[in-house]
């Protein structure tokens, strides 16, 4: 116990972000402004889309554009059941019934073959996630999203930077929603934003995310700008502070690195793991694709390891190691169960994944000498 902490996951804030920031709070401009405005046109650059709106968080993003697609009473939104709460909360919120399909029990991610069971004349969207930054095959996703004439948000809060068949994610289909929080591959503090090809929905939602304005705060106390403005339909405080963006600037810089970095560990892990019959870990589906590894999450087989998760993450914190989990299938949850009638059994692969699965430390800064630890208390914890 000598050893400090080690957390399952520390964000890489650098000097230069720190004194970015700095020098925010000494300019007297520190909410929505210019440092926004260049964050927007590096991450418009850097994924390739003509419409990117940088926002307080994510689920900020998955709400406005819910809302901007006008969803009414009875309009069913799809999504998986392995996600956060927001993905979900967000759909209720917008008036819609979110419809769950079962996960790939390899990959986590929805199971398109299923998909198409779960469509009926009241679904408008579908909203897969990429769960852990690994993208859902978007050709199979398309090819039913488009033959049923249905929108398509990409809940992407894991997966900046990464890319299906040589592209991005955010650089093509309908619209995405990245999230900047903290433990993502990229942070802001909180923050996120959505990305579009659409016109009209890009206007939408910039419209919604600071009360309806007509005109954001930087265009109207600066030099150049007028007081007036319109207010032409109600919207929310969603927008980004020009912190956030200072500190985005520079993660996004360093993105990649971030990312490859990711990717060394979690394939370390994959290494050191393989023969290890207390776990089953992440598989890659065929498609060409590139994993941004947000999180490493194996699943523990309790009757080989002799005790269940619970009692794997208090044997790893009692050595002063960190873990995560992500997630609790979503149906289980209380007010999804009592007000949509889920129960246990409807998702059984998302539920068996859902039992067991576990975050271990993954993020930049982490040491392979702290990599070999984690993986040292864990050859002790099972003998």
């Amino acid at each position: 116990m000598s050893e400090e902490f080690l957390p399952f996951s520390r964000p890489t804030i650098s000097r230069a972000a720190i004194d970015d920031v700095v020098a925010c709070l000494e300019s007297g401009w520190i909410t929505t402004g210019p440092r926004v405005a260049q964050f927007t046109e590096a991450l418009q650059t850097y994924l390739g889309a003509p419409y990117v709106l940088p926002l307080a968080n994510a689920t900020a993003g998955l709400h406005l554009t819910l809302l901007a697609l006008n969803l009414q009473p009875g309009d069913e939104v799809i999504t998986t059941p392995m996600t956060f709460a927001a993905t979900l909360n967000t759909i209720i919120l917008a008036g819609a019934k979110p419809v769950l399909v079962d996960i790939d029990p390899t990959t986590y991610n929805m199971d398109l073959n299923l998909l198409e069971e779960a469509i009926t004349e009241k679904t408008r969207v579908i909203m897969p996630v990429h769960f852990a930054g690994l993208p859902v095959d978007l050709d199979q996703l398309y090819e039913i999203a488009d033959r049923h004439r249905l929108r398509v948000i990409e809940d992407a809060a894991h997966a900046i930077g990464a890319e299906y068949k040589g592209k991005r994610i955010g650089s093509m289909g309908d619209i995405q929603v990245f999230s900047f929080h903290p433990n993502k591959n990229m942070t802001t503090g909180e923050g996120g934003c959505v990305v579009t090809r659409d016109a009209g929905l890009a206007k939408q939602v910039g419209l919604l995310r600071f009360h309806g304005i007509d005109r954001e705060a930087w265009n109207r106390y600066g030099k150049s700008g007028k007081q007036d403005y319109e207010v032409v339909l109600p919207g929310f405080k969603y927008n980004m502070m020009d912190i956030q963006g200072a500190i985005g600037l520079h993660q996004l810089r360093e993105l990649d690195s971030f990312n490859a970095r990711r990717a060394e560990l979690a394939n370390r892990y994959q290494e050191a793991l393989a023969d290890w019959p207390q776990w089953t870990l992440p598989e890659q589906p065929d498609y060409d694709h590139k994993h941004v590894w947000h999180i490493y999450t194996p699943l523990l087989n309790p009757d080989v390891a002799h005790m269940d998760r619970e009692e794997f993450m208090t044997a790893m914190k009692e050595k002063n190691i960190g873990t995560g989990l992500h997630y609790r299938a979503a149906h289980l949850y209380p007010y999804y169960r009592e007000n949509f009638g889920f129960k246990l059994g409807d998702f059984p692969h998302a539920e068996s994944v859902s039992d067991r699965i576990v975050s271990l430390p993954l993020f930049p800064l982490m040491t392979d000498a702290e990599h070999d630890r984690v993986l040292d208390v864990m050859y002790s914890i099972f003998k």
